[in-house]
């Protein structure tokens, strides 16, 4: 069922988080990062930090429906939106690295989710109205970069051999950027508010089209250099998806509820 608070978005979360960790199922990864982000965004409005709380729940209440209605759609054997489902097809092959995970992750939920949330949420106004709103999710993901960043670097501590890349356009580190991310579905939400009928349909599926071809990109990196370093860093990436995910959830929460398992230590 589709959440209509955040509180409930909140438990679906949870829900897809615990399921994730007693089955260790790495689709559990982008719910740990994602659940981060819902939990500030709460935080935000009971801290009265944005201009239209209620607007603001509506937001990340109609933008997470998206990524929960994906999750249901792939494990009920239904086709999600193109870029979901190459991520959570990733998210069955072992040697995509955890990074990957999170990318293809933003990569669907930012640039084809975030723009198409923000037009529902605008409803019949001006979508420039939600402008800041909009940018907030955003800022709020970006806040958290570190502190997930942090996390991912004792997961996997060759990571920072992608580095030798930075110069190379092939890096999947230079292929996503939130910056970009937010300035290019923010475009796509302009576009589609001035859609109607079959002309709304078309554009998503466009879109969709695009953004996957980007999934396909951030999932299959180009040039030997890259695939070897990606190699490289996965050989000593943690191995346990359920360890993966209680460390990326930790930070916020100091438990899972995984069922009749005890808490790993990292």
């Amino acid at each position: 069922m589709a959440a209509h608070t955040i509180n409930e978005v909140i438990q679906q979360l949870e829900d897809i988080i615990t399921t994730s960790a007693d089955t260790n199922s790495r689709l559990g990864f982008f719910a740990a990062l994602y659940h981060k982000v819902t939990v500030r965004v709460q935080e935000g409005i009971l801290n009265h930090e944005f201009e239209d709380g209620p607007r603001m729940e509506k937001l990340d209440v109609t933008f997470a429906n998206r990524y929960i209605e994906a999750v249901r759609q792939y494990k009920n054997g239904q086709p999600p939106t193109g870029s979901w489902l190459v991520a959570f097809e990733g998210a069955e092959k072992s040697s995509v690295l955890v990074l990957q995970h999170l990318l293809l992750g933003m990569n669907a939920h930012i640039n084809l989710d975030l723009g198409i949330a923000a037009v529902e949420t605008s409803g019949d106004q001006d979508i420039r109205f939600i402008r800041r709103d909009f940018n907030t999710i955003n800022d709020i993901l970006g806040s958290l970069t570190g502190e997930v960043l942090t996390e991912i670097n004792r997961i996997s501590p060759f990571l920072s051999l992608l580095g030798l890349n930075a110069g190379n356009n092939e890096s999947i580190l230079i292929q996503f950027s939130l910056t970009n991310a937010r300035d290019g579905a923010w475009r796509f939400a302009e576009e589609l508010s001035e859609k109607k009928g079959a002309d709304y349909t078309a554009c998503i599926a466009a879109r969709d089209a695009g953004i996957g071809k980007l999934a396909v990109g951030l999932l299959q990196p180009a040039g030997k250099l890259i695939k070897f370093t990606v190699w490289i860093i996965r050989l000593f990436e943690w191995r346990s998806p359920r360890r993966i995910i209680q460390a990326l959830y930790a930070a916020k929460r100091a438990y899972i509820r995984v069922s009749a398992q005890p808490a790993l230590q990292p």
